[in-house]
């Protein structure tokens, strides 16, 4: 997980893949907590910890958030 330094850092292109990469891992984590397949609870806080930082510099950008998965 990056941290907050490196995501204010990325380019628009590269922010918003990596919020469509943390939807998609945060959607396939709960999943695996649902079904009982989840070992470490602690990266689903993470994981979504890291999604809203990304979506807060998103946001701060201005930039037209889609949502393909919902998060």
């Amino acid at each position: 997980m990056p941290k907050a330094s490196e995501v204010h850092d990325m380019t628009d292109d590269v922010l918003m893949e990596h919020i469509r990469t943390s939807r998609q891992e945060l959607f396939g984590l709960r999943f695996q907590n649902a079904t009982g397949e989840l070992e470490n609870t602690a990266g689903l806080s993470g994981a979504r910890r890291d999604l809203a930082r990304a979506l807060t510099v998103a946001r701060e950008r201005g930039l037209q958030l889609d949502r393909e998965v919902s998060d």
